[in-house]
């Protein structure tokens, strides 16, 4: 029996199993085989889907609840939308990724599952929806008449694409729009010395380098964390998990919460390689960038946050740290081929740093949201 030949739709919710060695692991396994089919699809590899293990490793992760559902035609997944639920901050929030296998394209699935999965979040009072929409670079159109500019007013996703359609006629409107940018690995050894000289000619022996990986030493515990409650004020950029928090605030930071979320990192299989910078002057710690790596895949590795304070913007600091982030990334982990990151298009800084990194646009994630009206209490009733 094919997915051609029974048309009719089934939503339940994904079984995950306690270990992919489970003989109920299959729809687990099933499902994670969606999405790598959709981002081969849409992106020409699978370089940015989970894997089985890191898919059912972000079921532990403290900060946020997950739930799965499938769409099945004939007892086949043919479709999944992952339901987020933030549980440190923004509870009326919940966002979604769905994917559609091509073949089930246009027979309602989509519509089917997004429905679901919006009744789903209501029930729990999640009020706000996020849905991201992926294009290609070679999907992107210089005609005006094709380009849906976004509420923040910078960059647009073809107005003639499936998902903007699909996302329109649900009732989600386009908020934001991050460029979704790669690298090739390792840098070029001339490329990066010449612009380690450019950044340190610019600060004037003003600042120095700190770096480690995974843990942030007890030293600067406190200092990252402050870095980190600035992130409104400051230069940044995002990767792998970005997108759908920028239309979020983060939680507030101590020593305590940034361990946790060491220890959460680790726990999902993440290795994360820092580099930060200290004012000397001051000692404080003014800027810092991440790169995280997955412990079970390492040719392909996710720029995350790049963060430099407001008042020691104009030192080239951005530029400085992530050249030496790449190259200590490249001699602890050799493997890297790739690496990827997002970044809004109004951070000009940012963008025009990683072009002389040598990154180049792959495509653009547009982000779309929808409000609900909250729903009362239940009023149960008894005769």
């Amino acid at each position: 029996m094919t997915v051609n030949d029974v048309p009719t739709v089934h939503i339940e919710q994904l079984w995950v199993p306690d270990n992919l060695d489970s003989p109920d692991a299959v729809d687990f396994l099933d499902a994670v085989e969606v999405g790598r089919r959709v981002r081969m699809q849409t992106w020409g590899s699978d370089d940015l889907a989970y894997t089985p293990l890191e898919k059912l490793l972000e079921f532990s992760d403290p900060y946020e609840r997950q739930l799965i559902l499938v769409a099945k035609i004939g007892g086949v997944i043919v479709g999944t939308v992952d339901i987020a639920f933030p549980l440190a901050d923004n509870q009326d929030l919940a966002e979604f990724t769905l994917d559609i296998l091509p073949e089930a394209q246009g027979r309602g699935v989509g519509r089917q599952l997004l429905e679901a999965a919006e009744e789903l979040a209501l029930a729990e009072g999640r009020t706000m929806i996020l849905v991201d929409t992926n294009h290609p670079a070679t999907s992107l159109t210089e005609v005006p008449e094709d380009q849906l500019i976004p509420g923040s007013g910078a960059g647009f996703i073809p107005v003639s694409s499936r998902e903007a359609d699909f996302a329109t006629s649900a009732g989600y409107t386009l908020q934001h729009i991050e460029q979704f940018s790669s690298c090739a690995l390792p840098l070029d050894s001339k490329l990066a010395a010449e612009l380690q000289r450019e950044a340190e000619e610019a600060n004037s022996g003003r600042y120095a380098l700190h770096h480690w990986t995974d843990r942030c030493p007890e030293k600067w515990l406190e200092a990252v964390a402050a870095l980190e409650n600035a992130a409104g004020e400051v230069v940044h950029d995002g990767g792998e998990d970005e997108p759908a928090a920028a239309l979020a605030t983060g939680m507030v930071f101590d020593a305590a919460v940034l361990r946790e979320t060491e220890d959460a990192a680790l726990a999902q299989g993440r290795r994360t390689v820092v580099t930060a910078v200290e004012h000397l002057a001051t000692e404080r710690i003014v800027g810092l960038t991440t790169i995280s790596v997955l412990a079970h895949r390492q040719d392909v590795v996710f720029q995350d946050d790049t963060l430099v304070l407001q008042e020691h913007r104009g030192n080239k600091l951005g530029l400085l740290i992530k050249v030496s982030n790449m190259e200590r990334l490249t001699e602890q982990f050799p493997d890297a081929r790739v690496i990827y990151t997002w970044n809004a298009p109004e951070n000009r800084y940012l963008l025009t740093v990683n072009k002389q990194l040598g990154f180049t646009t792959a495509g653009v994630t547009g982000l779309w949201q929808k409000e609900f009206p909250a729903r009362g209490p239940r009023v149960s009733s008894s005769e």
